[in-house]
Formats: structure tokens, sequence, C-alpha cells
């Protein structure tokens, strides 16, 4: 992982890039970008993927379905708590509570097939008449 910010002077708008070195998007380099009100910790970060992936858990407009960033997120946690959250989206993708109900349905009812999927999508091809942006890193 590595954060960057765009605007040294902004230190409340970054972006994370998440290349994970295992898992079904192993090989790929994902970008968000976070926005933290001033209102935080009261109020979760604003998080979204600047790529179009294939994803239970981010839809294609680039939101990110992580339970912390709605309901339960309390001003305890730290944006560590998000980080690792996100992390784990890509470990162990949730089918349970999906933003994007096609890969959801694939993964759910089948898992390989899922997994050729996120392949093909990883590298900007076309799963069911969508084409995806390209994120491998080589």
């Amino acid at each position: 992982m590595r954060t960057d910010f765009p605007n040294p002077d902004d230190i409340l708008k970054f972006t994370l890039t998440i290349e994970p070195d295992e898992g079904m998007y192993k090989g790929g380099s994902f970008k968000f970008t976070f926005a933290i009100s001033n209102n935080y910790p009261h109020d979760p970060p604003k998080v979204k993927c600047t790529q179009k992936i294939y994803h239970p858990n981010i839809d294609l407009e680039g939101n990110v379905c992580l339970n912390i960033l709605r309901e339960d997120w309390k001003p305890v946690l730290a944006l560590n708590a998000v980080v690792v959250g996100m992390q784990f989206l890509f470990l162990e993708p949730n089918a349970s509570d999906p933003l994007n109900k096609e890969a959801a349905e694939d993964l759910r009812t089948n898992r390989e097939n899922f997994r050729r999927n996120v392949k093909t999508s990883m590298t900007g091809g076309s799963v069911k008449g969508i084409t995806y942006d390209r994120v491998l890193m080589k």
C-alpha cells in the first residue's frame, strides 16, 4: 500500500494505492481517493475507487461498500481500520453485502468463473458487456 498527498497543503484529501500480493486480485494496482470532512472522527471518510473494477463491494462508479464506512463507523475508529478493511476486501470479497450485484452473484454461484472474470477485467477486458480499466502492474 502507498499513500499520496496530491496537494501537500490539504492533508484531508489523499490517495491510497492497494497492490495485493495474494488472492484473486494479486498483481493489480487499485487507487482510492479519501476525503476527510471537518467533522472527522464523527463522520467516516469518503472513499472512492478511481478505476472501474470488477468487484462485488465496489460499484462501477467507484463507491465502496465497507460496513465501517457506513453504519458501523464509530469515532474511536482510526483511518488505519479503514485501510485494513479495504485490504481485506481484496483478499476476501464479500458477496453478502454487494454494490455490484452481478459480481456478487458470480462469486456466490461460481467462484471459478468469478476468478476468471476478475482476471479478464484486470487486463482491461470486458465482462458481461462492460469494459473495465486495466489495473495490472505488468
